[in-house]
């Protein structure tokens, strides 16, 4: 999805990382050491992890990874480094003063805790400045883009380490390593600092997945570093209810015969397909769809399988120009709906209608009911010209996000 999805702080996760080794590197209690135990006793040693909420004289009020707002009180003696993102030694760390620190600052505070549990006297502040974070955070961008790919798995190999995927009708095969970081989104969540460490045995076919890495000359293969998968049902269906008061939508899945209840976030993402776009997706599901008779021409008067007025990659725009009904897809491929999708006006809830054509994209979720990623009305020329396409088909190219904040891909 776009940056609208897996929006957060990916970079989080390299903290995390780098401060796990900084524990180690200078003796801290950590996850695996009995100090940790003592942590939240009056005057013992403790260490907190979050961002500065804010600064007022010497003192700090840290919004933890986790528990309630601490009180952190800067003493003359308290020693402040800075270290880069990523880095896992103190000794490259730089000494900064109590003033070069601001708001949303990533830092790890060692010290004693008060009485109170909420107040802690630094001794040590490691300091990860937010623009440094930004930074990398905007590197890991620019590779994910570069080297990134993504789609549904369409096999998997666990024994020779391989996930076959197609993207954009592409079939990409990612080979991993010893050394590929494998990661599974949560039942609950889209954000990419939610997953956790995973195996390609948890990987099935009709996944969503992506890896950056290396890939061959023809795009055909990628030697990958890191790998984030995770199942995502996909809905085309027709609305049976809505509750705004619960935010939940029950729909009626074409393919599967089942009513289906979803629930809608504040992230959700909901667009209306105007008619004239939906149009011109069915005609292209529909040539498609002939492409494999001889000769065969769309309705549009073009040849089966292409694209009318197709976008420009690199522009965005096609035939329909300041239109905006240009689906960006490649030449005789599937429409880009990631384009599409920012193209489409936005709707709410209260907008849908029993017996409204949808096309969602949600999470799994831990109870049955998932929550809405992506949701798209309008659809009812797209569901009338691929009857009996499943609805992941249709929505393949709704790829979920990693660090990039966008699609990769040949």
């Amino acid at each position: 999805m776009t940056a609208a999805i897996f929006r957060g702080p990916a970079n989080a996760l390299c903290m995390g990382v780098a401060i796990g080794v900084l524990f180690v590197t200078v003796g801290w209690a950590s996850p695996s050491n009995p100090q940790t135990e003592q942590a939240n006793a009056p005057g013992a040693a403790s260490r907190r992890i979050g961002a500065i909420k804010s600064i007022n004289g010497s003192s700090i009020t840290l919004t933890p990874d986790s528990g309630a707002d601490v009180n952190v009180s800067v003493q003359p003696a308290t020693r402040i480094v800075r270290i880069a993102p990523g880095e896992k030694d103190l000794k490259n760390s730089t000494p900064i003063q109590l003033q070069d620190l601001q708001v949303g600052d990533r830092v790890l505070v060692a010290g004693k805790t008060a009485e109170d549990n909420r107040s802690l006297t630094a001794s040590t502040v490691v300091v990860m400045k937010s623009s440094d974070v930004e930074t990398l955070h905007q590197h890991e961008l620019q590779d994910w883009q570069k080297r990134g790919v993504d789609g549904l798995a369409t096999a998997v190999d666990a024994a020779a380490g391989t996930v076959t995927i197609s993207a954009r009708g592409k079939r990409i095969v990612i080979h991993s390593s010893q050394t590929t970081v494998v990661r599974r989104y949560a039942p609950d969540s889209v954000k990419f600092e939610d997953a956790k460490a995973g195996t390609l045995q948890e990987v099935h076919s009709g996944d969503q997945v992506r890896a950056h890495g290396e890939r061959s000359a023809d795009g055909g293969e990628l030697q990958a570093e890191e790998i984030v998968s995770g199942s995502f049902p996909s809905i085309a269906g027709t609305v049976n209810s809505v509750d705004a008061s619960s935010s939940t939508l029950s729909v009626h899945d074409l393919a599967g015969k089942r009513n289906v209840v979803v629930k809608i976030a504040a992230d959700s993402q909901l667009r209306n397909l105007p008619p004239e776009m939906a149009q011109r997706i069915a005609m292209v599901l529909k040539g498609a769809a002939m492409g494999s008779q001889p000769g065969a021409v769309s309705s549009s008067g073009s040849p089966a399988g292409e694209t009318p007025h197709a976008a420009s990659p690199s522009t965005g725009t096609g035939g329909a120009g300041a239109s905006g009904t240009g689906m960006g897809g490649p030449s005789g491929g599937s429409p880009d709906f990631q384009r599409l999708l920012t193209r489409a006006p936005a709707t709410s809830l209260t907008d849908l209608h029993k017996g409204d054509a949808v096309l969602i994209l949600s999470t799994a979720g831990s109870t049955g009911v998932g929550t809405v990623i992506t949701l798209l009305s309008g659809v009812e020329p797209i569901l009338r010209a691929a009857p009996g396409a499943s609805s992941a088909s249709l929505l393949t190219p709704w790829s979920l996000s990693a660090p990039s904040g966008d699609a990769g891909g040949p």
